[in-house]
């Protein structure tokens, strides 16, 4: 990532946070409607889940010019999905739900360099994730 692009994301998650609950929202309701099967993946409240949602997001988006510093949460977080049936498929899932969302979020503000970096970030943050998947069902 570009100090630009980190600059972008931080900037904007920034916005986001105030109505971080509502975003959340926004992103799981969007994901349900891609992929109704995720629904049950799910065991604990929506709302529960969106807060540890947007706490981890909110790790990664303050730590972007540091990856090396949240990788092994990444890589932990990466494994336990990999327990919850979380696939490789999902990933593409899950940034197609993130961008809409932060689309209704932030509304003029998304533009298309602010999507550019948030594809960037989810990018290098999914990877993290999907290699330490990948380790765990070897």
């Amino acid at each position: 990532m570009t100090p630009r692009q980190i600059e972008l994301v931080q900037q904007t998650f920034a916005r986001i946070q105030p109505i971080a609950g509502q975003a959340a929202l926004l992103f799981y309701d969007r994901l349900f409607v891609l992929e109704p099967e995720l629904r049950p993946l799910f065991k604990s409240g929506i709302e529960d889940q969106g807060r540890r949602l947007m706490q981890a997001i909110g790790t990664a988006v303050h730590n972007l010019a540091r990856l090396e510093d949240v990788a092994p949460a990444l890589q932990a977080l990466g494994r336990r999905h990999a327990g919850y049936g979380v696939r490789e498929g999902h990933f593409g899932l899950v940034a197609v739900a993130l961008l809409w969302a932060l689309d209704r979020s932030l509304g003029e503000a998304f533009t298309a360099e602010v999507e550019e970096a948030w594809i960037v970030a989810y990018m290098a943050l999914a990877g993290i994730m999907r290699a330490a998947m990948r380790e765990a069902a070897t």
